[in-house]
């Protein structure tokens, strides 16, 4: 017979803490996802001053949509409600692969963009970013899939792939903020290093935590950890290559 003091087990306690910190991290991507953006796509975009193609309008709606996605399938989640969390994860297969295509799809945009501006080759080597950086969620993404029946894994693995994309929103802070008015056009490659390794603080708050609960850090978060810092780091010394420009160059031909 199950009896009340069941539910209130040590383990049961520990266990629904540990499942909510996943959903408060999920909060603080979103929010970091929202602020990052507002006052460069939401605050224009609500006084009607943002122009931009449809495609990055579909783009902000489907990385927005994936961030309240994540928060309701990590509470789902952690309030034990694990028929319906699977339930709809094919809303989230749908959404990833979507977000994949626009993410590619964004970035050849701002090639293009580039390249009018008579910026072709700064457009180029600047597409690594967004191309690494949607390449690595989705591989991330689809090894979380792969390990639906492993929850001590899946939720790492979801949380990694929901920091990665943070990157972009924490950087808009720093060109808004901190960085001098220049010429119009991509930024350097080497700028975009430091505003993602404040975006990582938050693995550094996941692996914390699984020291402090577990006694050691998931491998995960430190295998994970460093492959998501090493795309970063070669994204600069990749982008300067012959091979990169001839790459992206000839995606860019195929899209003029």
């Amino acid at each position: 017979m199950t009896t009340l003091t069941d539910y209130h087990s040590p383990r049961t306690v520990a266990q629904s803490q540990t499942g909510y910190f996943y959903f408060y991290m999920a909060l603080a991507c979103m929010a970091v996802a929202f602020l990052g953006f507002a006052p460069t796509y939401w605050m224009p975009l609500a006084k009607r001053s943002f122009s931009a193609s449809p495609v990055v309008h579909f783009h902000g709606l489907l990385f927005f949509a994936w961030s309240l996605y994540f928060v309701f399938q990590s509470w789902l989640a952690a309030s034990r409600r694990v028929a319906s969390h699977r339930t709809i994860g094919m809303i989230g297969v749908s959404l990833a692969t979507a977000m994949t295509i626009f993410g590619f799809l964004v970035a050849v945009h701002a090639m293009k963009r580039s390249a009018a501006a008579g910026m072709t080759e700064d457009g180029i080597a600047f597409a690594i970013v967004p191309l690494s950086g949607i390449l690595f969620f989705a591989i991330v993404f689809a090894l979380a899939i792969a390990a639906i029946r492993k929850p001590e894994v899946h939720k790492r693995l979801m949380l990694l792939a929901g920091i990665s994309l943070l990157d972009a929103a924490v950087a808009r802070w720093f060109l808004t903020f901190l960085a001098p008015p220049g010429p119009p056009g991509p930024p350097p490659v080497p700028v975009t290093i430091p505003p993602a390794f404040v975006a990582y603080l938050l693995l550094v708050v996941a692996m914390v935590f699984d020291w402090r609960t577990r006694g050691r850090v998931h491998p995960v978060y430190v295998y994970g950890g460093i492959a998501l810092i090493a795309v970063k780091l070669l994204n600069w010394p990749i982008s300067v290559t012959p091979l990169w420009h001839s790459f992206a160059g000839g995606i860019l031909a195929m899209a003029q």
